[in-house]
């Protein structure tokens, strides 16, 4: 589904369900498409979710794949990984099957995260990169614990995404840095705090749960199942 550009300014908006979710409109998925790579410090949090993929790594989930630009880097990095991807966007899933053209260890899949995941497990990761935060608060408990019974034992979870500043102040200069208005926001969003978050991977059962790099609204969420990798 993709990272946000547009941001849910109203902090007492981000636990009510999103009145439209624009990701399944070709133009909006293009239009992000278009300005992705000018997310600032966006590489930062890729590179550190890199750094906490376990050594061995023979298959990959990416929730929310998006044009492949995540699971892409993680088979860069693994390159004798497989990879599942999930998203359900038409215009990502094509652009995301273009990318993996060719490429037998990926398989690129239909399916919409406010649904129960398939059970496609185990998997040695279970990766996400700003898709999570387009699902409502329950869901993105219910999608945690649904990622923690996918993991094989000492699996990282590793979600990279939006999460609400804890001041307005924050949010206005987290904008400022986007060249956007809080005025401006994507109706998609469904943005949660960052501690609420991490409580949660906690309650479900995942060891070593932190939250590794942080920039305003960025942030990089983790857990590992616990046992033996």
């Amino acid at each position: 589904m993709g990272m946000v550009i547009q941001v849910l300014a109203p902090r007492s908006r981000r636990n009510v369900r999103a009145m439209t979710n624009r990701w399944a409109d070709p133009e909006h998925a293009l239009d992000y498409l278009g300005r992705a790579d000018t997310i600032p410090h966006r590489a930062e949090g890729e590179s550190v979710l890199l750094d906490h993929l376990p050594d061995r790594l023979d298959r990959v989930l990416d929730l929310g794949c998006g044009d492949g630009r995540l699971l892409a880097l993680v088979l860069s990095a693994r390159p004798d990984a497989t990879g599942v991807a999930l998203d359900f966007s038409p215009a990502m899933l094509e652009k995301a099957r273009r990318r993996f053209d060719g490429h037998q260890s990926v398989e690129v899949l239909a399916h919409d995260l406010d649904q129960p995941l398939p059970d496609l497990s185990p998997f040695d990761a279970v990766v996400s990169s700003f898709a999570i935060h387009h699902v409502s608060d329950q869901r993105k408990e219910a999608l945690y614990a649904e990622a923690f019974d996918l993991l094989a034992p000492g699996g990282p979870f590793l979600n990279l995404d939006h999460v609400t500043s804890p001041t307005e102040r924050l949010h206005r200069r987290f904008m400022a840095y986007l060249g956007q208005t809080p005025g401006q926001e994507d109706p998609s969003n469904q943005l949660a705090p960052l501690e609420p978050q991490l409580d949660w991977l906690r309650s479900i059962g995942f060891d070593d749960v932190d939250c590794h790099w942080k920039w305003l609204e960025l942030a990089l969420l983790a857990g590992v199942r616990p046992g033996d990798s």
